[in-house]
């Protein structure tokens, strides 16, 4: 937490930040979207989020959309698809980072769907992207599934828009 920069110019300021790290969106199972641009520090705010969650007790699991997209697969292939969707529920906050950089199968589609399903008012999902929520239907691509996706992420949800330049770069002219 004390390594998240927060500023005028990146849209994020302490009150927010601090709202953030006492985790009761968490209770009152809401879920947090991130969106900016590449390098804004959105994976970095969600896992310092996480990493939040897990000191207060929660359990929490993050998963890089890509290998979300493998894993269930994977999952699906070997008849273990309803075991990883259940191990993955378990769970009081899931992270799924860099939202719309893979194209969705139907199946991460559709296991996406029953995960959000099963959370919905129950759990959270933070859910980073450089894509704006405006487009996620969109990258979705199959009108029906984001509709309900969308509804889902979308209903009881914190948005956040970090803005500013990358913090790789800013890190590498130091």
């Amino acid at each position: 937490m004390e390594d998240v920069i927060c500023s005028e110019e990146r849209n994020l300021n302490k009150e927010m930040l601090l709202k953030l790290m006492d985790c009761t969106f968490i209770d009152r199972a809401e879920n947090l979207l991130i969106d900016g641009k590449t390098g804004c520090g959105k994976s970095f705010l969600a896992c310092a989020v996480g990493r939040q969650a897990c000191f207060m007790g929660h359990r929490v699991e993050y998963f890089s959309m890509n290998k979300f997209v493998e894993r269930i697969a994977l999952a699906k292939l070997d008849g273990s698809l309803l075991k990883v969707i259940n191990h993955i529920e378990r769970n009081d906050l899931v992270i799924f980072d860099d939202f719309g950089l893979q194209p969705l199968d139907n199946n991460s589609r559709l296991a996406l769907l029953q995960i959000l399903e099963d959370c919905y008012q129950r759990k959270s999902v933070i859910v980073t992207s450089q894509l704006p929520v405006s487009k996620w239907y969109d990258y979705i691509n199959e009108p029906t599934l984001a509709d309900a996706i969308m509804d889902r992420l979308t209903a009881n949800a914190v948005r956040i828009e970090l803005k500013g330049d990358s913090m790789r770069r800013k890190n590498q002219k130091k």
